[in-house]
């Protein structure tokens, strides 16, 4: 089954605390909400205690075009996407050596936050040494569930081909989106949570000959994948569309939704392998927010401590879009050990869930 064989995380340079930002939205959306006190604690409730941005909270203070904040999410995913590359490709903490632009025969792009065309790894491909036959598949517009549905889609890449080394990269800069001007309480909730950042995951196929690169003694394959888009839930999250930009659909229901519907699916999901929740030792689970997390351990019955790891990175980076799953994933090289299994989730606009079932060797 293909292999996980690195990732690599760059997280914007601007790091911005959660009561830097709780004064900003205080300051911006005081005259608004009457009750403005109560709903800022939805700030601290998330548990979040600093992010990471693409500018500096100052530049948000100031009216900008769809056009400009299109132009900044192109600079700066560019200049982050290499990084997360070449991080990827040549860390010696998953790696015995690096390896060749020109081996990687494709390169997944996922992104929701932002508009490129030429799409983002084109540009990259311009300064970085790849080969010019390296194909190119730009996923735009799963949120959330797009760093997970990448690796499935790598997965399905390296079935077909066994022989190939394929990058899941994943931009998000969702501060970028960030529309001062709307005054509804999802924006309110989408100010509390969402963050930017840049990962990159190398899948390899089973005669790729990955193991001669292979560093730590044990390492995730993918053994299998499953996609559920639920019906009649469009309105769940998303962007709208408008002429100033993307603004943000956020349901109050998620947690509730996710109790009632992630169950089932996780259990037909493990039922193809003869597994149950309880056989898994790690939940790599995307972290969309504390009470996400907590409708997982409602929904499945997992302890609190299957969930560390997803809340920590939660703490640390806050809800980088489809970049997050990517950050808990790395985490997880270093705590899985021969023959652990584990279930990767993320959840995203459709309203869908993708899950990936790994075990490590």
């Amino acid at each position: 089954m293909p292999a996980i064989l690195s990732i690599s995380e760059v997280p914007p340079p601007n790091e911005i605390t959660q009561n830097e930002v709780v004064a900003f939205a205080r300051h911006l959306f005081g005259q608004s909400f009457k009750d403005i006190d109560r709903l800022l604690k939805v700030f601290q409730n998330g548990q979040i205690e600093k992010r990471h941005f693409a500018k500096e909270l100052d530049w948000f203070k100031e009216d900008h075009s769809f056009a400009d904040k299109n132009d900044a999410f192109i600079e700066t995913g560019v200049k982050l996407g290499c990084e997360a590359i070449e991080k990827c490709l040549t860390t010696r903490e998953f790696l015995n050596q690096p390896i060749k632009y020109q081996e990687i025969d494709a390169i997944f792009t996922i992104t929701s936050s932002g508009l490129a065309t030429p799409s983002l790894e084109a540009r990259i491909m311009n300064l970085l040494p790849f080969s010019e036959q390296t194909k190119r598949i730009p996923i735009w517009g799963l949120g959330c569930a797009g760093g997970a549905s990448g690796l499935s889609r790598a997965y399905e890449y390296c079935l077909a081909y066994p022989k190939a080394k394929v990058l899941v990269l994943t931009i998000e800069l969702c501060s970028l989106t960030f529309q001062r001007n709307d005054r509804s309480k999802s924006n309110l909730v989408g100010t509390s949570l969402f963050a930017d950042g840049v990962a990159c995951a190398l899948i390899a196929g089973d005669e790729s000959g990955y193991r001669k690169y292979q560093k730590l003694p044990a390492i995730p394959h993918i053994y299998g994948t499953q996609s559920t888009t639920k019906k009649d839930s469009l309105d769940v999250m998303g962007w709208d569309v408008k002429d100033d930009g993307l603004y943000v659909i956020f349901s109050r229901d998620i947690p509730t939704i996710i109790e009632g519907w992630l169950k089932p699916n996780v259990q037909k999901f493990l039922n193809q392998f003869s597994l149950q929740i309880t056989d898994l030792q790690h939940f790599i689970a995307h972290p969309g927010g504390k009470k996400v997390i907590d409708a997982y351990q409602a929904s499945l019955h997992i302890p609190a401590e299957m969930t560390a790891t997803s809340l920590n990175v939660l703490r640390e980076f806050g809800n980088m879009s489809s970049s997050t799953i990517l950050y808990v994933l790395r985490r997880f090289f270093l705590l899985g050990k021969k023959d652990d299994i584990g279930l990767a989730t993320a959840l995203g606009p459709g309203f869908s869930s993708e899950l990936l079932l790994l075990k490590w060797r």
